[in-house]
């Protein structure tokens, strides 16, 4: 359905609408039928939907039915699907925002921000598929990377350094979230890990000689018993996120380990 406000894009007075609302700055509402629904309850509804369904379930007209309005109501609030979608990408950044408790030990402080932004992922799985080179500009995203920034400041890293860091960060974690989730979504649609190896067990035994593959074998065999799976994504996690902070180490103790 074609949004009653959009006729012909202009992206410059997109943009500009789209971070006013991000903002709050002006009022939501725009022409249209009188609604007494909320810019932040719209918004929740719609990740509620994203977090259940997934992103192509989602569309103006189905927020519209999940909150008993019409179409026409919500357009009164927001013109597009991509502005309801960055303002919902910074609502749910926004979860992160606050400023919590710091670690005293720079590993301690990155292993925080990894994974707290590793439940985020999980608990909102569309996140994952939105571009990190053009983030919702908003107070939610903004607040974010205050945090995480202020959690790595102090270590004598330059500023070009300091957002590398940060980024080489949530660039693993973005990796992980990614692979755990398509691993929920594999056993979710079809039988459990445990059957899947089950099923083919027997089968892989007599056409794959033992002699032949002794590596895959006695590795395979001994990380699926450790793990009781094939792939553990909790473990794998872990494990990476050790070897990140191994990485940065060399990078860090040179100013110090603050």
């Amino acid at each position: 359905m074609m949004s009653p406000v959009a006729g012909k894009r202009d992206p410059s007075t997109e943009a500009v609408r789209t971070l006013r609302s991000l903002w709050r700055a002006t009022p939501s509402v725009r022409p249209g039928p009188t609604s007494a629904l909320s810019l932040d309850a719209l918004v929740t509804t719609a990740i509620a939907i994203a977090d259940t369904e997934g992103l192509a379930k989602l569309s103006i007209r189905r927020v519209a039915t999940e909150l008993g309005i019409s179409p026409m109501s919500v357009y009164t609030h927001v013109a597009t699907k991509a502005e309801l979608l960055e303002l919902m990408t910074d609502t749910a950044h926004g979860e992160l925002a606050d400023p919590g408790p710091v670690a005293e030990r720079w590993q301690d402080r990155i292993a925080e921000i990894a994974r707290t932004n590793l439940d985020l992922l999980i608990r909102h799985p569309w996140l994952v598929e939105q571009p990190p080179g053009r983030p919702p500009l908003g107070p939610g995203t903004t607040g974010k990377y205050e945090r995480e920034l202020t959690a790595l400041d102090g270590l004598g890293l330059d500023d070009i350094t300091l957002d590398a860091a940060l980024s080489f960060v949530l660039g693993f974690v973005r990796g992980a979230a990614r692979d755990r989730i398509a691993a929920q979504n594999t056993v979710a649609d079809s039988e459990t890990d445990e059957q899947w190896w089950a099923a083919r067990a027997a089968t892989l035994a007599e056409l794959m000689p033992a002699e032949d593959y002794p590596l895959a074998v006695r590795v395979g065999s001994a990380a699926g018993a450790a793990q009781d799976a094939a792939w553990d994504p909790l473990a794998a996690f872990e494990f990476g996120l050790a070897r990140v902070i191994d990485g940065l180490a060399p990078l860090l103790d040179q100013h110090g380990d603050r």
